[in-house]
């Protein structure tokens, strides 16, 4: 893809920047250098190979392994520096955490016509909480997201873990969160997203979810291209994403059977709910370049569809603050009490 097309593209604004990174890195096919191979065979006079390899002439001495004067391994005896990823293995969510930037790199959910039917959990009895499992230096802090104008915004939801308390108060951890933009995002077409993973379960059996963060690179005034996002906390240490993807495995319930795939990559920033979902699909190979993770290596090319071929990809919009509003009026503050402002989607 020429530059000057990547500019075009680049300029439509921050809801086309999947695309034009899905472009860009979609146009940078690896380059296989063209390998030389010389084989040399000694053949005796009479024109067959001789019954054992010839002798080295005595003057070319043997040479012996060098021993290393240095040890760089000994390092590990004071410590493995790292990266360390923390895995979180719980009952409704398996998540690995992103030190550095205070976020997950990925969180898998598992939803079923079963698990999404049951009502045995209330989200007004779950609380946001730090991961004591993450160590304490590395971990995000509830004091981070405060006044930062980001929600904490879930990567698995809270309604997807409706089967249990346990389950539903675990998607509370800030293990399972990043911040997100509130109003026409997190609350917003976000939720409409989330809200067409949980119908594909009506069409499927099965149905596998990984969500996670993207820092997706822009093209500036000059014609470079640089990676910047910002970064909230006390002290700032929690990054904000640029993006946010999904990659959805719909499985067909058979065993060896067919699985519907769908990669999903969305700016964290406001998107109009006229929006077509379908404007957002991506390649899986894009979602892969781009966070350095591999998600479908062993399922067999035979068995995998196009999710959005099988099925119209498109989202219901659901108006969450409309939600809020009607929630103040049936429950109104008593007097004297500030109403409730809704600082997230939960």
């Amino acid at each position: 893809m020429s530059k000057v097309t990547l500019a075009v593209i680049a300029a439509g604004g921050a809801a086309a920047g999947a695309a034009a990174t899905a472009a860009y890195y979609s146009s940078k096919k690896p380059t296989l250098e063209p390998t030389t191979m010389t084989t040399t065979t000694t053949v005796s006079p009479s024109g067959t190979a001789p019954p054992f390899p010839l002798p080295l002439p005595a003057s070319l001495p043997t040479q012996k392994a060098i021993q290393p004067p240095v040890h760089p391994a000994g390092l590990f005896q004071y410590g493995f520096p790292g990266p360390v990823s923390d895995l979180r293995n719980a009952s409704t969510l398996v998540s690995s955490y992103d030190r550095r930037t205070r976020n997950p790199f990925w969180v898998a959910e598992h939803i079923t016509p079963e698990s999404l039917s049951a009502n045995n959990a209330d989200r007004k009895h779950s609380f946001f909480a730090e991961d004591s499992s993450v160590p304490e230096k590395f971990r995000a802090k509830l004091k981070d997201y405060f006044r930062s104008g980001y929600d904490r915004g879930h990567q698995v939801p809270a309604a997807d873990a409706k089967w249990s308390q346990e389950a539903m108060d675990e998607t509370f951890a800030l293990t399972n969160m990043c911040p997100q933009v509130g109003d026409g995002f997190n609350r917003d077409y976000w939720a409409h997203f989330e809200d067409f993973c949980r119908r594909l379960a009506h069409r499927y059996p099965s149905v596998r979810i990984v969500t996670g963060p993207l820092y997706l690179p822009r093209r500036h005034e000059d014609g470079k291209w640089r990676i910047s996002y910002e970064v909230i906390g006390h002290p700032p240490n929690v990054a904000v994403p640029t993006h946010f993807y999904k990659v959805l495995f719909a499985e067909d319930g058979r065993v060896g059977g067919n699985v519907a795939i769908g990669g999903f990559v969305l700016p964290n920033a406001p998107i109009h709910n006229d929006k077509p979902l379908e404007d957002f699909e991506v390649p899986l190979e894009f979602i892969e370049r781009a966070s350095g993770l591999e998600f479908a290596e062993k399922l067999p090319p035979i068995r995998r569809k196009k999710l959005c071929e099988e099925i119209k990809c498109s989202i219901i919009v659901k108006e969450y603050k409309d939600r809020q509003r009607s929630i103040q009026t049936q429950f109104p503050p008593k007097q004297g009490q500030q109403a409730p402002i809704p600082v997230e989607k939960r």
